[in-house]
């Protein structure tokens, strides 16, 4: 049974509102005393909601998105008391949440059901003759044109541009063998994804020029 610290008040310390920049150490303090149940419910509270958003960008499917969260918090119960702390919480709290996305992406059920189209209950929104980009704004605009890269480009963004993680830490999440990096390895991976990170925004800028959204003359005037 998962043991429970619990306050004077009543109030038990994964219950207890914890200020985000805290977080870390109070999961790490909840870990350390074997209280995984209590930490495994911190956690959801305090990253579930960017992971969901982080699942349902890159997989594009409610469904998918679904189950993809509920392999991230199955694998997140059964992982965490062999967790090595070799990184932030956040940081392998991501990682999971990558793999379980790409789990979902190389599953034989989506061979059955490609993740770009809709479920068939699913309401069908935007049907109309308009690309989203001509009838939003700017901003919702470029979300639209990052739905049409690959989901690994999406991921990549998303932990740069909207979560601002450091490059070693998102080169941890990315990497794709579970063994620790060397802190060599991990700053040549780093440099890498940095590399593929202009690649993907070239891509993005030529997909923006191409569908309307800005033109090539403001570019050219902003470099």
């Amino acid at each position: 049974m998962v043991s429970m610290n619990v306050e004077p008040g009543g109030v038990s310390e994964a219950e207890a509102p914890v200020p985000r920049e805290q977080a870390e150490q109070v999961l790490h303090a909840l870990c350390t005393r074997g209280e995984y149940g209590a930490a495994v419910e911190l956690a959801m509270r305090t990253y579930g909601p960017e992971l969901r958003r982080l699942m349902a960008s890159v997989l594009h499917h409610p469904e998918l998105a679904k189950d993809a969260f509920g392999l991230f918090s199955e694998n997140l119960v059964k992982g965490l008391p062999g967790f090595r702390w070799e990184s932030s919480f956040r940081t392998w709290a991501y990682r999971l949440a990558r793999n379980a996305c790409y789990h979902q992406l190389h599953s034989p059920a989506l061979r059955e059901q490609p993740v770009s189209e809709p479920a068939a209950n699913e309401p069908q929104r935007h049907r109309t003759d308009t690309h989203p980009w001509q009838r939003t704004a700017v901003k919702e605009r470029f979300r639209a044109l990052r739905e049409q890269l690959e989901p690994q480009e999406r991921m990549l963004l998303m932990l740069r541009v909207d979560q601002r993680q450091p490059w070693t830490e998102i080169a941890r999440v990315m990497v794709e063998s579970d063994e620790p990096l060397t802190r060599e390895a991990l700053n040549r991976r780093a440099a890498a994804l940095r590399q593929q990170f202009q690649r993907v925004k070239a891509r993005l800028r030529a997909l923006a020029i191409e569908q309307g959204v800005i033109s090539a003359e403001s570019v050219e005037s902003a470099e």
